[in-house]
């Protein structure tokens, strides 16, 4: 899959977001309503901007549907999977940090 530079930009509009994704805007708009990670935000007037998260998440998803063979529901739980295990990955990280901190503190002397 050819790699995408994607603008360095706070928000994108529907039709930048199918232009940089190559996906067309009623899929954009139905993937939002099969995949509950992808939520952009919405203006007071209804109309969606895209981040730069949601942009590589469409990619992702892109790649599971077209490149990888996997169904909406095939790519709505290794999207779940994914997620859990960042998730964990991250409370792993701040275990980790307490731990170190605490360390410290006792190397300065510090009670707790």
């Amino acid at each position: 899959m050819t790699q995408v530079v994607i603008p360095d930009k706070l928000f994108f509009s529907i039709s930048e977001t199918s232009k940089l994704t190559g996906i067309k805007s009623y899929v954009l708009r139905y993937w939002e309503s099969e995949f509950n990670v992808l939520k952009p935000d919405k203006t007071t007037g209804g109309q969606r901007r895209y981040r730069k998260k949601d942009i590589e998440l469409l990619l992702k998803i892109k790649e599971l549907l077209y490149v990888q063979g996997y169904t909406i529901a095939g790519a709505q739980r290794y999207l779940k999977k994914e997620k859990k295990a960042s998730e964990e990955v991250a409370v792993a990280n701040v275990i980790g940090l307490k731990n170190e901190l605490k360390e410290m503190l006792k190397i300065i002397g510090h009670k707790e």
